[in-house]
């Protein structure tokens, strides 16, 4: 774990942004910001008042790019706010592995986030991230609520003609070499082996978490069968909001329904 500070703010009431890389299980470093939320405390301590929001951005994102940072500052005003890139994405090191390694990465800011002394930790992903979310809380457990965006429910898909676009992304030379310099991401040219748990098979082990699964109408990536799969196999442990109008993960998320997740989060992860 790397080693870091928290510089207090007292003109304000907050404490300064951090960034860090932190190293993974299996040596990758990752690019990792702490925002402390925007919250004004009242002596007590920050950690014991709210939760911290662990932010899991989808594919060719990253912690630099305008609309993740959208959703960072959106979430700071409900906690203290930890947002990192993925391997091989932004300034992190590695490859992608598109949702398998991942959860390493995920792994390491949660610890990182509880190491800065917040009790609660709540998961919210989007899309790749969204997944990633699910698998993590599956085979790591140990956070207390999780927020799936925009997220697929089983692996390969293809059905629709930007998920065709993004397997091509993925499987082609080309398509790498155009991740690597047209969207900063770098993917590992290995397939899965072992094939890691689908999202849907992950589901049923997150409980007793609490778990939010969020999916819009207009998703022109995941049509509608992807929540509704997921949302069986969470049963009364999860939540399904079917958002009217909404296309695909962050850029889609707006305000109001980022607000609305940071006060479910708030209420259910205490």
């Amino acid at each position: 774990m790397a080693r870091s500070t928290v510089r207090p703010n007292c003109e304000t009431g907050t404490r300064t942004p951090l960034r860090t890389f932190l190293p993974t299980v299996d040596g990758i470093p990752i690019d990792s910001v702490y925002n402390p939320g925007a919250v004004v405390y009242d002596g007590s301590p920050p950690s014991t008042v709210h939760p911290v929001f662990v932010i899991a951005h989808g594919f060719t994102g990253d912690a630099d790019r305008p609309h993740v940072r959208r959703v960072a500052e959106a979430f700071a005003r409900h906690g203290a706010v930890v947002t990192f890139s993925f391997r091989g994405h932004g300034r992190s090191g590695g490859r992608s592995t598109v949702g398998d390694k991942e959860v390493l990465d995920l792994e390491a800011a949660v610890a990182w986030a509880r190491s800065l002394g917040h009790p609660r930790v709540v998961t919210v992903g989007f899309s790749m991230g969204g997944s990633v979310v699910l698998r993590h809380a599956a085979l790591h457990r140990g956070v207390d609520a999780v927020v799936s965006v925009s997220a697929p429910a089983r692996w390969y898909y293809r059905g629709t003609v930007p998920m065709r676009r993004v397997h091509w992304l993925i499987t082609r030379p080309e398509g790498r070499l155009l991740g690597r310099w047209g969207f900063r991401t770098r993917i590992h040219h290995r397939d899965w082996d072992p094939v890691p748990l689908s999202p849907t098979e992950s589901v049923p082990r997150i409980a007793p978490a609490p778990l939010l699964i969020v999916h819009g109408d207009r998703d022109g990536y995941f049509p509608l069968d992807h929540p509704r799969m997921l949302a069986a196999a969470a049963g009364e442990h999860g939540e399904l909001w079917l958002e009217p109008g909404m296309g695909h993960a962050e850029h889609a998320a707006d305000d109001a329904l980022l607000a609305r997740i940071g006060d479910w989060a708030v209420a259910r992860a205490g």
